[in-house]
């Protein structure tokens, strides 16, 4: 990402709070929620997440930190966490070059009070490891493209 496409990612972000089902994980994250993506990867599809990537300086974990859990599978490139007491996935955190490094993915599912009906998110075929695709508008048909 460009210095002045962060800068107007960074003009749209609002601060945001949130947290698992249970309310013992809290967090509050600046983030744009119409950046918001989908995969239809094995672990987003069974958590239903539709997230925002996030650097860590706009995302704080405000309560229940030692509540989380962590499950990391494959690479091991993604912290997927959650909630011990009610399973929820809030959000995950992982380093990845082509993300800038470091950065938090937050679950919009989690926000409170996000409506999620007026937001329009992009798809990511991770099922068949087509990253190198990009988003799409539309979801990815379960043969790929």
């Amino acid at each position: 990402m460009t210095q002045t496409q962060e800068q107007q990612t960074q003009a749209q972000d609002k601060t945001y709070t949130g947290g698992c089902h249970c309310g013992a994980v809290r967090f509050e994250a600046e983030l744009d929620p119409n950046t918001g993506t989908k995969c239809n990867c094995s672990m987003c599809t069974r958590k239903a997440f539709f997230g925002v990537v996030v650097k860590p300086k706009h995302f704080r974990v405000t309560a229940g930190e030692a509540s989380l859990a962590d499950y990391q599978f494959n690479t091991k490139m993604m912290h997927h966490l959650f909630c011990k007491q009610c399973g929820v996935h809030a959000f995950g955190r992982g380093n990845l070059e082509q993300l800038g490094g470091e950065y938090y993915s937050v679950n919009l599912n989690c926000i409170d009070d996000l409506d999620l009906s007026t937001l329009k998110p992009m798809y990511w075929d991770g099922r068949h490891n087509n990253w190198q695709a990009g988003p799409a508008a539309q979801p990815y048909s379960p043969g790929g493209l």
